[in-house]
Formats: structure tokens, C-alpha cells, sequence
């Protein structure tokens, strides 16, 4: 006689980026075990990565590929899927920024946390009075690509910077035409985004300046100086801290 199943509860949420809603169970202890792992190393990649192997595990809803959602949807996903896992609070330990080497403990929960959307935000760049192009959001792959994956080389720096641009480029339109950016080789988005004047590059940039992006205010008193601060967490390795 084989021993039992155990039931796993699941539980529903809307993905910031779209408000779709998907099911989700908690992590499993194996499952945990390897984030453990990936938090103790400190590694932003190892930690985006372990992070993303969970997440394709727990999310049930069909036709979710993880590898494509925005770093943001990712980021919330998870910090909800561990509360209903491990607890619904996250103690850790901030910096405080008056003197920038006390370490004040706190507790967050993750309720409190939320996606924050910028009014300044569009993913439609208007670049001349006939066409437009529309971006979409960065996958957690080519955020760390770009973000953890660098040389020293600038002109290389350059070189991913404009490759994430042009990997996001979903729709150029105008009134009578439009073109789908995946019918297009990389080199042909890339040469297409080299084309534009510094101005319409300044609205590309503000579209990823402007993302959405999982934050967290918190207040501590730092004890040393009795000075109030206000520490920002942003990111999965923020909150992890």
C-alpha cells in the first residue's frame, strides 16, 4: 500500500503586467531547498534563475511561459507564491542611508508590497507625426543578460544596450501599415533602432526608466543617531537582504 498523497492548496492572482489572473500552489520543500541555496549566494543570476525554475513549477495555469513575463510580473509572482509557502512576512536587515552603515532589523509583509506603475509610463513611442513604435517588457533572461552579464569594455556595454532595445521592439505602425517586430531578424531590429535621433532614443529610455517595478518604502530610526530614514527596496534581491 503506497503512502498518501498530500492535497496542495492553490491559490489565484493578477499578473501586474496584464491583469490576467493565474493559479499558483506553494513551493515544495525541495523546491525551497534550492532557493535557499540561490539567496545564500548572494548572486543576483543565480538567485533570478533558481527563482524562475520555481516559478514554472507553481504557476498552473496553462499557457504561462515564464521565460517571456516581464522581470516585474516575475518578482510578484514569487514574493506571493512564498508567502503562501513560508509566511506572510519577510524579516531582514536595511542600511540605514544617514550614515549609510547601520543595520536596523525589519519585518515587511508582503501584502504591503505592490507593483508601482509610473503615470509617466507608455509603451507607445509616437517618433514622427506618421509612425509610432510600441515596446514590450524585458524577460527576466534578458534582464540579467544585460544587468549581470557585462564586461568592462563600454563599447560592449553599449553594443547589449541597444541589442535589449531592440529585443523589446514589439510594433511599428502608422496609420495604413504596421510591421511585427518577431518577423525580423536581430540585426534588422538592431539596425532599425541604431536609426533613431537622440530625441526619439530619450523616449526609448524612458520607457524602461519608467517601468513598472516591485517596491517597497520602509521607515527605521537609525539607533546611532536617532535619525529618521526611509530605505526603498526594489527587486527580489532587495527584499531578500
Amino acid at each position: 500500500m503506497p503512502l498518501p498523497t498530500i492535497e496542495t492548496p492553490t491559490y489565484e492572482l493578477k499578473l501586474p503586467s496584464s491583469n490576467k489572473k493565474v493559479k499558483y500552489r506553494p513551493f515544495l520543500v525541495k523546491e525551497e531547498k534550492i532557493l535557499i541555496i540561490a539567496l545564500e549566494s548572494r548572486d543576483q543570476s543565480q538567485i533570478t534563475n533558481a527563482v524562475q525554475d520555481v516559478l514554472k513549477k507553481c504557476i498552473l495555469t496553462k499557457g504561462i511561459d515564464v521565460d517571456s513575463l516581464p522581470t516585474f510580473d516575475i518578482e510578484y509572482v514569487f514574493l506571493n507564491i512564498r508567502a503562501k509557502s513560508i509566511g506572510e512576512d519577510i524579516k531582514m536587515t536595511v542600511t540605514c542611508s544617514d550614515d549609510g552603515e547601520t543595520k536596523v532589523p525589519v519585518t515587511i509583509y508582503v501584502d504591503e508590497i505592490k507593483v508601482n506603475k509610473s503615470k509617466d509610463h507608455k509603451i507607445d513611442i509616437v517618433l514622427d507625426d506618421k509612425m509610432t513604435l510600441r515596446m514590450k517588457y524585458p524577460s527576466l533572461n534578458q534582464f540579467v543578460k544585460s544587468n549581470f552579464d557585462t564586461e568592462d569594455n563600454p563599447e560592449t556595454v553599449v553594443e547589449k544596450t541597444f541589442q535589449v532595445v531592440a529585443d523589446c521592439m514589439d510594433t511599428i505602425f502608422t496609420n495604413e501599415d504596421a510591421w511585427d517586430a518577431k518577423d525580423y531578424t536581430p540585426q534588422e531590429r538592431l539596425d532599425f533602432i541604431q536609426q533613431l535621433n537622440s530625441k526619439q532614443y530619450k523616449e526609448v529610455e524612458k520607457f524602461f526608466s519608467t517601468m513598472p517595478k516591485l517596491s517597497h518604502t520602509v521607515e527605521v530610526t537609525n539607533p546611532n543617531t536617532n535619525q529618521k530614514n526611509k530605505v526603498v527596496l526594489e527587486g527580489l534581491a532587495d527584499f531578500f537582504g
